[in-house]
C-alpha cells in the first residue's frame, strides 16, 4: 500500500469566498459543508492513517435540517443505538454488520475477494480470509463552489494487506446546494489491472445504513421504489430506477433515494433492501437476488477494460411521494 502521508500531497483545495459547498480535507477524510452546515464526511485513509478503514465511506449523511440519517456505530456509539445489540454465541450482545458504515460502494465477490464483509476486525481478529480492502492511492481536485462541489479520488481494489491490486477505481463525488434537499452524484470508473470478474453475490454494491429509527421492521418507515411496489417482502431483488428510504425522526419526517443512471450496466438495478435499514444497488446480483439458480450475474472485464457506474442521492422531507423522487428521476435522466 502506498504511504497515506503523501496521499493528501496532491489535493487541490479550490474555496471562492462565496461558497456555499465547502470542502476541506483534512487527517484522512474530506469534510463536506453545505449552506454553512456540516453535511457529512469523505472517509478514505482511518484515524492517523492506519489500517481501519478498509473501504471509503460518506458519514453521517445529515438531511437539510441537520437531522442525522444514519447509524452511528461503529464509528461512535449513542444512547440511541444501545437498545440494538442482540445476544451474540461468542461473547457479549453486539451490534449486527459491524462494515455498514454510512454510504460506500463495494461487492462481496471479486475474484472471489469480498470487499463489502470486510472490517479490518474480521481479519485481524476473527483471522477469515479472503477479504479484500480498497486504497487510498490519490486525492485528486477538490473544489468548492457557490452551487456545487467536487472530491476527485484514485483508489485501488486489493487483498486485505493492500497487497496484489487487481482493479483501480477513479470516482468523482459532487454536492448541491439546495434550500430543502441535500443531494449529491457519485461516478465511479473500475479498471481491470488483471482479468477481474464480479462474481454473482446479494451483498453489493452501492449501500447506505440508516438509523434505527428509520427501519421498516419497526414499522414506523417504509422501503418503495419507481414501480409503487412497497415494503422489503415486494421490492426486495427487484430491478426499478430509483427506490427510497421514508420515515420519522423525533417528528421531523425524512427520507433518502437513490437513483440508478440509466447508462449504467443492468440497469435498471436490482435492489438489496433490507427492513433493518440497509438498501443498496446491486448489479452483480442475479442469482442470488431471485433465488433462481440458473441466473448468473457475474460480469468479467478484461485486463485495461473498464466500468462505470453513477448514482444519485437525494435526502429530502417528506416520503417519496412527497419529495415527488419521480421528477427527480427525469430530471437527472436529463443531467441536471
Amino acid at each position: 500500500m502506498k504511504s497515506p502521508l503523501v496521499l493528501f500531497a496532491a489535493a487541490a483545495l479550490v474555496l471562492p469566498a462565496a461558497a456555499q459547498v465547502k470542502l476541506t480535507p483534512s487527517g484522512g477524510k474530506v469534510a463536506v459543508e453545505i449552506d454553512g452546515k456540516p453535511f457529512t464526511d469523505f472517509y478514505m485513509t482511518g484515524k492517523a492513517f492506519d489500517a481501519q478503514v478498509t473501504k471509503p465511506y460518506l458519514w453521517p449523511l445529515r438531511a437539510a435540517s441537520g437531522t442525522t440519517i444514519t447509524r452511528s456505530w461503529p464509528m461512535v456509539e449513542v444512547d440511541e443505538e444501545k437498545g440494538e445489540k442482540k445476544p451474540s454465541r461468542n461473547g457479549p450482545p453486539a451490534y449486527d454488520h459491524q462494515h455498514q458504515r454510512g454510504l460506500w460502494f463495494a461487492h462481496d465477490n471479486v475474484n472471489k475477494l469480498d470487499f463489502w464483509n470486510n472490517e479490518w476486525s474480521y481479519f485481524a481478529d476473527l483471522h477469515r480470509k479472503n477479504l479484500g480492502r480498497i486504497n487510498l492511492v490519490k486525492l485528486g481536485d477538490v473544489k468548492s463552489g457557490k452551487d456545487k462541489g467536487s472530491i476527485a479520488a484514485t483508489f485501488e481494489w486489493t487483498d486485505i494487506e493492500g497487497k496484489n491490486p487487481i482493479l483501480t477505481e477513479n470516482r468523482v463525488m459532487t454536492f448541491y446546494s439546495d434550500p430543502k434537499l441535500r443531494y449529491f452524484d457519485v461516478d465511479i470508473t473500475l479498471t481491470a489491472l488483471a482479468p477481474v470478474t464480479f462474481g454473482d453475490g446479494k451483498d453489493g454494491a452501492f449501500g447506505i445504513r440508516l438509523r434505527p429509527i428509520l427501519q421498516e421492521d419497526k414499522g414506523v418507515s417504509h422501503i418503495t421504489n419507481a414501480d409503487g411496489l412497497v415494503g422489503e417482502k415486494q421490492l426486495w431483488g427487484k430491478p426499478s430506477n430509483w427506490c427510497d428510504y421514508s420515515g420519522e425522526i423525533s417528528g421531523e419526517k425524512v427520507g433518502v433515494a437513490m437513483l440508478d443512471h440509466p447508462e449504467n450496466p443492468r440497469h435498471p438495478v436490482r435492489w438489496h433492501a433490507r427492513g433493518y435499514g440497509l438498501f443498496a444497488a446491486n448489479p452483480w446480483g442475479l442469482a442470488a437476488l431471485t433465488n433462481d439458480k440458473s441466473l448468473d450475474g457475474s460480469m468479467t472485464l478484461d485486463t485495461g477494460k473498464s466500468v462505470r457506474y453513477r448514482y444519485r442521492v437525494i435526502i429530502h422531507p417528506g416520503d417519496a411521494k412527497d419529495a415527488n423522487i419521480a421528477a427527480q428521476w427525469t430530471k437527472y435522466t436529463a443531467g441536471k
